[in-house]
């Protein structure tokens, strides 16, 4: 069985990993009855780094009820944090910790008798996430190019609380376009949205109705305790997430995908890696009662704008490839009539009509008879990128907060300027292919996908 390694930095990183490990010990708790601790799992734990330039969460995680299954000597923590500064997580810390870093990578790829990929797990906003987890990504490709790097990266919303954030992202993104091969996008603002809807559905709130800070969503499913925060609901989605694409890694299946085929299939240009999420069941991942959806309706909604964990509506903008990861007791019958029913509705480059990838574990997730993860490479993540430039622009022309930055060493002002051009330059690559949508381009090379 081929294996990853899970690397997870900063306090974002460590918290959605925390719910992702907590929720794989549940199923495979679920499917070995008789409790057994199985190879395929150790592994998994035994793979994981985690990184943060703060205390609270790793120590949390020690003292909590995984602490038996984590190598402790694969912690790496500090005490004063980044300060929500990108580049004194990822000069500054990046700098002093390297050899560290490097080390406990190494030997997370010895464990390893077929290393497959490594998945990066960290957020854009704060300083530790996005500062020394791109530092991280960027040793991962040193130390081992031929590697498949995916990277999980939770971007904030317009309202979030750290007011460098746009830096902090913009200088982050920078890295992800040249060091990742895949970048999954999920946006704070998104989770917020379905947390919203499952707190309306759960509670028979009005529609419209707010989640403030201080509410709580009732979950039983994949949560700690009876009742969780906000936060940990959003982290519950992004888990789940996580769980779906590792599945084929943690379980065995005829019809596995193998995780460097993501790469391989949705990434016809190298720049052009960031892959939409979207997720359904999703909307039943708090316990809401209402009915299992029907197995082609669940195919639909994985193309709904309701259930991408970005604010987009992919079926406005253009498909350049497509992965469907399948989970349960479905047939490859299933899939194959369901792409051919949906495919007149979704819009292709003309060069690639073929491009959809697919993947069936049958092992479902706790609760459900069967689920979908769609990673679309789709034009539809341009807005977002697009709102992320403004604000960071609308900083950057005041020159607001930026003597933070510049007083770390080996921070350069040319830095902010060459983050926000290669920024602008991919919104210019997706605008160039959203162009071609109306148009045929009968001599391009066609991308061969295989189902």
């Amino acid at each position: 069985m081929t294996q990853s390694v899970v690397v997870q930095v900063g306090q974002c990183g460590n918290q959605v990993g925390c719910r992702f490990w907590d929720l794989a010990l549940r199923e495979h708790a679920h499917v070995n009855k008789r409790g057994l601790y199985d190879e395929a799992l150790s592994s998994f734990f035994r793979n994981a780094v985690l990184i943060d330039m703060e205390e609270g969460v790793v120590n949390g995680i020690l003292q909590g009820p995984l602490r038996e299954v984590f190598d402790s000597t694969q912690l790496l923590t500090d005490v004063s944090g980044s300060g929500n500064n990108w580049a004194v997580g990822h000069l500054t810390y990046g700098s002093a910790y390297r050899e560290a870093i490097v080390n406990k990578l190494r030997k997370a790829a010895e464990h390893c008798d077929c290393l497959q990929c490594f998945f990066l797990i960290h957020s854009m906003g704060g300083g530790t996430g996005s500062g020394l987890g791109t530092r991280v990504l960027s040793l991962l490709e040193e130390e081992f190019p031929d590697v498949c790097r995916i990277v999980t990266a939770m971007y904030p919303s317009a309202e979030d609380d750290v007011i460098t954030s746009p830096y902090n992202s913009v200088l982050a993104m920078r890295e992800l376009t040249e060091h990742a091969d895949c970048v999954l996008p999920v946006e704070n603002q998104s989770l917020v949205d379905i947390v919203n809807k499952i707190s309306v559905m759960s509670h028979g709130a009005k529609p419209g109705s707010v989640l403030r800070k201080d509410s709580t969503v009732t979950s039983g499913q994949g949560s700690l305790s009876p009742t969780e925060k906000p936060f940990d609901a959003m982290n519950n989605i992004v888990a789940n997430l996580l769980l779906n694409i590792t599945s084929s890694a943690r379980f065995e299946g005829s019809l596995n995908m193998d995780l460097n085929e993501i790469a391989m299939n949705l990434v016809p240009f190298p720049r052009l890696h960031y892959l939409v999420p979207s997720l359904t069941p999703l909307y039943t991942l708090a316990d809401v009662n209402i009915p299992t959806r029907r197995l082609d309706q669940m195919f639909s909604d994985a193309f709904s704008k309701d259930h991408q964990l970005i604010r987009a509506d992919p079926k406005r903008s253009l498909y350049l490839a497509c992965a469907l990861m399948v989970r349960g007791n479905v047939q490859v019958s299933d899939l194959r009539r369901n792409i051919e029913r949906l495919r007149p509705s979704l819009p292709f480059v003309s060069w690639n009509q073929e491009g959809w990838k697919t993947g069936l574990c049958s092992v479902p997730p706790v609760g459900h008879s069967h689920s979908l993860l769609a990673l679309a490479n789709n034009t539809c993540v341009k807005p977002t990128f697009m709102e992320l430039r403004d604000r960071f622009t609308k900083l950057y022309r005041k020159k607001a907060h930026l003597h933070h930055y510049l007083d770390v060493d080996g921070m350069e002002q040319s830095i902010f300027s060459e983050s926000l051009s290669s920024l602008s330059e991919l919104i210019d690559e997706y605008h160039q292919l959203d162009a071609t949508k109306a148009r045929l381009i009968p001599d391009a090379p066609r991308l061969s996908i295989a189902r």
